[in-house]
């Protein structure tokens, strides 16, 4: 008998071990366990961290027209099931909250599963870093984005859950960076960014998103983000930033709200990179302080009041955000590594015109228009970039001396040039056959 009872004890825990080790991650259900099917709406909750804004967690909840909800975080429990599925008043099938701390668990069916019949996603906060690392290139990804455009249901996420969300992100793979260490050395080894490599949502392309912004103070770390992100890319680099208890949520047509409470000073930013993506950054390189000035206008900035109603409100189509209502704007430059934030009474204005932006930074180039071939004068080496309106790099090239451009196979149109060298600058030119 003691010899049957050994034996059933032995394969007792062999099964255990066997199970513990398939399962290697950890569920918290709340709801009902059979899959509802909702229509859901698409929609981007993002929120700076400390807590969640109740309100902006009802839109988000809204959006998920009743269905189940998933919450994907690496520690914690089930902090957010109680909240999402009771406290908050809107009715959904289920509330499940799953920590992935592996990449063996983010690859699990179970896993996998849930998650892609899931109406609606909220990332927690915790480590940014260790969601890409368990995460990236997984089943949770690719569940994700299959949520993003195949079901076109809503993403949330806190703090970490909002730092990953937009296109480009901090990593944060060595340590975290503060504003003035980034800005005395926008290339230094802990300033990692990472793009279009894990969440894919089409209105965050260029940008990036940051949180806790008014909890350390990281302006100046987000303006060198934005400085590297803009160096060299032909883009309008974007960022969207909330302070801590402050939240965007952005619907399928672009329209972003801020939430926030009223009587705080609870603001979210919206920054771009002011006029053109010829904008570029006077000096961005390692161990030297950064300077980004461009006429003291180097990231055009809206900053916004959020309030219970989120009736304060920016819009973001055509790769750029547009003021509706409730902010202030500004300008926000670097040099020699110190951060400037001057207030505007209306949108920071552009050079829009070719004789404008030429009589602004002159440069000698003819002719202008140009058919066949243009001419650029310059001395010394020189590093020449062509760009369309578009931001699409259409030449680029190191040169010596006074350089020729043959223009036969550009499309008529009007371009953008930049020179960095001896007589550096930039201007705007139309081809016309």
């Amino acid at each position: 008998m003691k010899k049957l009872t050994k034996i059933i004890f032995t394969l007792f825990i062999i099964a255990f071990s066997i199970s513990a080790k398939a399962q290697t991650y950890t569920s918290y259900f709340t709801g009902d366990t059979s899959d509802v099917q909702t229509i859901s709406q698409s929609g981007i909750c993002l929120m700076g961290g400390a807590s969640e804004n109740d309100e902006a967690m009802k839109w988000f909840l809204n959006k998920a027209a009743g269905g189940d909800i998933v919450v994907l975080r690496v520690t914690g429990a089930d902090g957010y099931n109680n909240y999402l599925f009771t406290d908050l008043g809107i009715s959904v099938n289920s509330v499940e909250t799953i920590k992935i701390p592996s990449r063996a668990a983010a690859n699990d069916p179970y896993v996998r599963r849930q998650l892609r019949n899931a109406e609606a996603i909220f990332i927690a906060g915790g480590n940014q870093f260790d969601y890409l690392t368990y995460w990236k290139n997984t089943e949770v990804d690719s569940a994700i984005n299959y949520l993003i455009t195949t079901k076109k249901a809503p993403i949330g996420g806190l703090s970490a859950g909002m730092a990953i969300a937009g296109d480009y992100y901090f990593s944060a793979a060595i340590s975290s960076i503060t504003s003035a260490t980034a800005l005395a050395n926008p290339f230094h080894p802990s300033l990692t960014l990472g793009n279009s490599d894990f969440i894919h949502q089409s209105l965050l392309a260029n940008t990036l998103c940051e949180t806790h912004f008014d909890n350390p103070d990281r302006k100046g770390r987000l303006l060198t983000f934005m400085a590297r992100m803009q160096q060299g890319s032909g883009f309008i680099a974007k960022a969207i930033a909330c302070e801590e208890y402050t939240a965007v949520c952005i619907d399928s047509n672009g329209l972003a709200r801020v939430f926030g409470d009223p009587t705080q000073d609870d603001f979210a930013y919206f920054l771009q990179t002011s006029c053109t993506p010829t904008n570029v950054p006077e000096l961005c390189v390692a161990n030297q302080p950064l300077t980004w000035n461009y006429n003291k206008n180097a990231v055009s900035v809206y900053k916004v009041k959020g309030n219970t109603n989120g009736n304060n409100q920016v819009n973001i189509v055509a790769n750029k955000f547009t003021p509706i209502f409730g902010g202030i704007y500004q300008s926000w430059y670097a040099t020699n590594g110190v951060l400037s934030e001057v207030n505007q009474v209306i949108p920071p204005t552009c050079l829009t015109t070719i004789n404008e932006i030429n009589t602004k930074h002159p440069l000698k180039f003819f002719p202008n228009p140009v058919s066949d071939q243009l001419i650029i004068e310059s001395t010394g080496h020189t590093e020449l970039i062509i760009y369309s309106l578009l931001g699409e790099i259409i030449e680029s090239k190191t040169c010596f001396g006074t350089i020729e451009i043959d223009t036969k196979h550009y499309p008529d149109g009007i371009y953008l040039l930049k020179l960095n060298g001896k007589n550096s600058g930039q201007g705007k030119f139309v081809v016309k056959h």
